[in-house]
């Protein structure tokens, strides 16, 4: 990837390295962390080198009667204004041009605008927030249609407590995994994986260690909007699947119900709150319609945010027979392992490039209960 603003913009900090070398650094770090806990070889996935990225925000800079797009500096300490962006994927890439054209033609679509965050699909759908410092009221509706049609992207505007969407609050993705099309509903404001060629790589590896489980049920922690949970869901009887956000449940359900998926049972729990519930050292009114005691859980899988698994979920997880761990930091990953492989060992390992340019990487492993 080629970008005019390498070295100033501070979104892609690894800019002065190739890509093959930048992989080979974030898997020498990986190996290098897991060592303790497994030898063996690791699956590794890399990301298309340009044109990946499926969610960007960028801060708007005025200068005099003119609107720009801004990031934050290399150094942490400004901002620079860019014209382009080569990581967006397509459907991002073809709308920044034409959105900031028609946003400076209109004192009404750029007066007090500070930000604007695309979200978008593989298949060319987008979704386009803009974010003010004022109330929005029928004149910005006015013309926030007309570039919606421009632009044939769904346009919402935010300001403080309020929430203008014009035509619907989601794109709908599909994925390949193994063949087969999987569709799911990405909400403004929810969680995505932000880099769906490798997110799709990331599926298909856990699925095929999901198949390596041999049936039984699947409980699942961190689940999102079923982004792993619907395509893992074939090699299980039954999934009690958890997350703590209600938006990202809501999301999950429908796309359940896109997929055709009928055996999951997408329940608001923390992870904290799961462990409880199923320890039985709590009850829960958003529990009352599952019958616990009717599942026989073989294989687990975590997703966890950077801070990794706390100490419960950690213990309730080692009585499982197979563990899958995605991780977004290898740090905690290492953290949770050196618990995890007293009761388990790693049978398998995979690191997945979704943040080219960046130090960030993420990482899986299966983990197989000992004799």
């Amino acid at each position: 990837m080629k970008c005019r603003h390498f070295g100033s913009c501070g979104s892609c900090t690894l800019y002065d390295l190739s890509y093959a070398r930048q992989l080979e650094r974030k898997a020498e770090r990986v190996r290098g962390l897991l060592r303790p806990y497994y030898e063996g070889e690791f699956d590794c996935f890399d990301s298309p080198v340009s044109h990946y990225r499926a969610r960007a925000e960028f801060r708007i800079w005025h200068e005099g009667d003119a609107c720009s797009y801004a990031m934050g500096n290399l150094s942490k300490e400004g901002s620079v204004t860019i014209d382009e962006c080569p990581k967006v994927i397509s459907a991002i890439d073809e709308r920044m041009e034409p959105l900031l054209e028609a946003v400076n033609a209109s004192p009404e679509l750029s007066r007090r605008l500070f930000g604007v965050e695309f979200l978008a699909t593989t298949t060319g759908e987008c979704l386009i927030t803009l974010l003010y410092h004022r109330r929005l009221e029928e004149p910005w509706i006015a013309e926030a249609r007309g570039l919606q049609k421009r632009l044939k992207a769904s346009v919402i505007g935010r300001s403080r407590k309020q929430k203008e969407v014009l035509d619907r609050e989601y794109v709908t993705e599909t994925l390949e995994i193994d063949s087969k099309k999987y569709q799911y509903r990405h909400y403004e404001g929810g969680f995505t994986q932000p880099n769906p060629f490798v997110n799709a790589e990331m599926i298909a590896w856990a699925k095929a260690r999901a198949a390596e489980a041999g049936g039984g049920d699947l409980l699942e922690a961190y689940c999102g909007l079923g982004n792993f949970t619907i395509p893992l869901s074939i090699h299980f009887e039954k999934v009690l699947a958890t997350e703590i956000s209600k938006n990202s449940i809501r999301a999950a359900k429908e796309n359940c119900a896109l997929n055709g998926v009928e055996n999951i049972e997408f329940v608001r729990l923390s992870s904290e709150e799961m462990t409880q519930a199923l320890r039985k050292e709590r009850s829960f009114n958003r529990l009352r319609h599952v019958d616990l005691e009717n599942y026989d859980f073989s294989t687990v899988m975590v997703d966890p945010p950077r801070a990794g698994l706390d100490e419960a979920t950690r213990a309730l997880i080692s009585g499982v027979g197979q563990i899958l761990y995605i991780s977004c930091n290898p740090e905690t990953l290492a953290r949770d392992l050196a618990e995890l492989t007293r009761t388990h060992r790693v049978e398998r390992a995979a690191i997945f490039d979704q943040f080219p340019y960046t130090e960030h990487v993420e990482c899986g492993v299966l983990l197989a209960r000992r004799s």
